[in-house]
């Protein structure tokens, strides 16, 4: 399994909503990195040092008023391309329709460009992954800048996604915007060998060893349901 796998997995996981089990995870997130590309691997460990000292409320708190309540801030991949147009409805099939070309039936309650879960798709199937990735790369910089902007704890969680894929990341909003501007997607086509579904999450092990040696996927908590929020 290559660092960018990790790093992708690791990044799935803390954008989704943490939920009041996040912090039981945190020792298998911190074992996926040390397969990890160090710098990458860095500033994922600096976000679950944050994450480890603050208590579930606070996490949750801070990750719904990151991400739920501004646009700029939004984790759906086809809003930065498409906005809240019929368009967008058709970039949402067209990605169902590329999980189930690669043997997966996405079943997750969030729409099927919900990072986390591109994420998964993109540590599961890395070449498909990377270029449906790359694909949204303008999007993924535009919230990367919008994070660093508001000086937010996740900023370094996509710095580290950004580092996963070819080339260097723009350094303004005018740059990832012209990123935008360079053709209409490119469909990926066939599909490899079946998938394991999203299906249901692995459960984390009832008890975690003290020398935690580098996780594998079967090892992590990669739930593709999120945890219902209380209103």
């Amino acid at each position: 399994m290559s660092g960018d796998t990790l790093v992708r997995l690791v990044a799935s996981r803390v954008l989704r909503y943490p939920g009041d089990h996040f912090h039981e995870e945190l020792p298998l997130l911190r074992a996926a990195l040390c397969g990890a590309p160090a710098e990458p691997a860095a500033l994922l460990g600096a976000f679950l040092d944050d994450a480890e000292a603050r208590t579930p409320i606070d996490l949750c708190a801070r990750y719904t008023s990151t991400f739920d309540t501004r646009n700029r801030r939004c984790l759906h991949l086809t809003w930065w391309v498409d906005g809240d147009t019929r368009r967008r409805g058709l970039s949402l099939v067209r990605l169902k329709r590329i999980y189930r070309d690669f043997g997966l039936e996405f079943a997750d309650e969030e729409l099927p460009d919900f990072l986390p879960a591109a994420l998964e798709f993109a540590a599961r199937r890395e070449e498909a992954g990377a270029e449906l990735l790359q694909e949204h790369r303008a999007g993924l910089e535009l919230l990367r800048l919008a994070l660093a902007e508001s000086d937010s704890p996740y900023a370094p969680v996509l710095v580290a996604v950004c580092a996963t894929l070819p080339g260097p990341s723009p350094e303004t909003r005018a740059q990832a915007k012209a990123l935008a501007r360079n053709g209409p997607p490119r469909e990926l086509v066939g599909a490899g060998s079946a998938l394991e579904p999203f299906g249901p999450g692995i459960d984390m092990p009832a008890d975690l060893p003290t020398d935690l040696p580098t996780a594998t996927p079967t090892d992590l908590p990669w739930p593709t349901t999120p945890e219902r929020r209380s209103a």
